[in-house]
């Protein structure tokens, strides 16, 4: 789709400079041109821009859309590699983390795991944490929640927390309102 409308303003644009008869001695109407090249790629911008707002809304309609997120506070007790997320006993995510991505957990980011589609009703859903716990020993947990999925869109939040009263960490699935 966006090749398609890549090849069309790149035929258009060469249709606008044959009928506009650009020379190379006409500074003037150069200018004039580049003005309006310009405005073409701000036009082409901002409908490339909504064109995937709209490819969102179709794909994503939010009476189905369910959307999944991780954070993480501190840190200290839990060194975070990887996140499996499984749905009604379907794999639909898996992220392997950088040091950065982590580093910008630790400083109050969000990120965006999964983005999805679900029927009205109940369901499962599984979140597999997987990293290094103290003593820099591997460290693998689970968590489960069932959510129960209306009209609307749906999100969820896995957080991660240290839990400084047994000094381990802590493993939360909770769902936004």
């Amino acid at each position: 789709m966006r090749n398609t409308l890549y090849w069309m303003m790149a035929l258009w644009l060469a249709g606008a400079m044959a009928v506009t008869g650009v020379r190379a001695g006409e500074l003037p109407e150069a200018q004039v041109m580049d003005r309006e090249v310009q405005q073409l790629k701000d036009e082409v911008i901002d409908l490339n821009r909504e064109l995937f707002m709209l490819e969102e809304e179709l794909l994503f309609p939010a009476s189905t859309q369910v959307s999944v997120f991780v954070s993480m506070d501190v840190g200290e007790y839990f060194a975070l590699d990887s996140v499996q997320l499984t749905l009604d006993g379907k794999p639909v995510s898996k992220y392997l983390y950088t040091e950065r991505e982590v580093e910008a957990l630790k400083r109050g980011g969000v990120h965006r795991l999964y983005i999805g589609n679900l029927r009205s009703g109940t369901h499962e859903l599984v979140a597999i944490f997987t990293g290094q716990g103290t003593h820099e020993r591997d460290y693998r947990r689970g968590t489960t929640l069932q959510i129960e999925k209306g009209i609307g869109a749906k999100y969820v939040e896995l957080a991660i927390s240290d839990r400084s009263s047994k000094m381990q960490p802590d493993f939360t699935v909770r769902e936004w309102e």
